[in-house]
């Protein structure tokens, strides 16, 4: 499939036909993420949360050994008084 590359303002772009957007569902607010790979455009559906892949990060992070806390521990006061 062929896509013609088109002047908007000083930019330019690629209209991306409705079947394959439905095909991807992909949905008219949806937003994309683009990066260049070996001279190519590669778009990717933005996760659907905010926090998708952050346990996978997590898990990752204390791997590598690097979850220490960063503030050092100190007391509230009052808290022994909190009833839940």
């Amino acid at each position: 499939m062929r896509a013609p590359l088109r002047r908007f303002g000083n930019s330019r772009g690629i209209i991306l036909p409705k079947p394959v957007l439905a095909q991807l569902g992909i949905g008219k607010d949806d937003e994309l993420e683009m990066r260049v790979e070996q001279d190519r455009i590669v778009l990717t559906r933005r996760p659907a949360t905010p926090r998708a892949g952050w346990a996978k990060a997590a898990a990752r992070i204390a791997a590598a050994g690097d979850d220490a806390l960063v503030w050092t521990e100190f007391a509230h006061e009052g808290d022994s008084t909190l009833e839940w």
